[in-house]
């Protein structure tokens, strides 16, 4: 194979999970249009309906059949799918997308670091505590990020450390498949949950054409594309190109949403971005785990 030719296969797929990254963020934003029409809790019962219903006509799920070794972490998975969409439209309410990705990405940055014991490591966990510091309302100087905000937003990042524990057993037998299971679960507690809690508009039949866009965008589409940049790239290029999510969600914050970031707080997300791209670089590669992006937030 020419350079060129190896040069043109690598950027197809990085060039996929950008756009993966940028159909995620752009559906956060879009859903975050609708908090004043259904509120957080709406959205999130009729993005995860809506996305489950989509994953189940793919994958169809009832076909499926798991060991017995299998069906409490299953549970698990589930339940912190429908935790993560839950907490982290709750978190959207009164923080920027671009930061409450950045502090949800604490959790599964925070996973990685476990059991660091080199000097490097300690540089990513360095960071990532800059980072936090610079964006949680630790003190006056501060940019007054919301605390309730900033808690949900965090708890999302726990959700998706538990996430990733759970899926890595869950899914050892059916693969991808397995996140149509776990979506339908989550979608069993938290789509009447979020119901119960909407705005009367979620009754609005209008909504639900936006709503579908929000769940095509935020799963069926970055899905699909992330499935095939997988099969074309290595792992520890796509964990580090996954890192740059939090800026990708700055982006489509003030793009979108029109929300500002003050200096501090683009310090602090290029400290977790730094810090979460480090992290997966030291990684060894036998023990590298790769977890789409796209089966889980916003």
């Amino acid at each position: 194979m020419s350079p060129s030719s190896r040069g043109s296969s690598i950027w197809f797929p990085v060039l996929l999970l950008l756009l993966a990254m940028t159909s995620i963020q752009g559906g956060a934003a879009l859903a975050k249009t609708l908090f004043s029409v259904v509120g957080a809790p709406g959205i999130t019962a009729l993005r995860l309906g809506l996305g489950t219903l989509i994953l189940c006509l793919i994958f169809k799920p009832w076909r499926l059949r798991f060991s017995r070794d299998r069906v409490v972490p299953l549970v698990l998975y589930g339940l912190a799918l429908g935790g993560m969409n839950y907490t982290f439209y709750l978190a959207l309410r009164t923080v920027p997308l671009g930061i409450a990705v950045a502090l949800e990405f604490v959790g599964p940055l925070t996973l990685a670091l476990v059991g660091s014991r080199k000097p490097r490591d300690f540089l990513w966990v360095a960071l990532a505590l800059l980072g936090l510091w610079l964006l949680l309302p630790l003190g006056k100087s501060m940019s007054g990020i919301d605390p309730k905000g900033a808690f949900f937003a965090l708890l999302a990042g726990a959700c998706w450390a538990i996430y990733i524990l759970s899926g890595q057993r869950a899914g050892a037998e059916h693969g991808p498949a397995t996140v149509a299971m776990g979506s339908l679960i989550a979608s069993l507690v938290f789509v009447p949950v979020g119901f119960t809690f909407a705005e009367s508009g979620v009754w609005n039949l209008a909504v639900l054409p936006v709503a579908l866009i929000v769940a095509i965008l935020s799963s069926a589409f970055p899905y699909t594309l992330e499935m095939v940049a997988l099969t074309r790239l290595p792992a520890r290029t796509f964990g580090t190109l996954m890192s740059l999510e939090p800026a990708m969600g700055a982006l489509s914050g003030m793009i979108f949403l029109g929300e500002l970031l003050t200096l501090p707080q683009w310090l602090g997300l290029l400290s977790i971005i730094i810090a979460s791209a480090g992290a997966t670089l030291s990684l060894r590669p036998a023990k590298q785990k790769v977890v789409p992006i796209s089966e889980l937030r916003e």
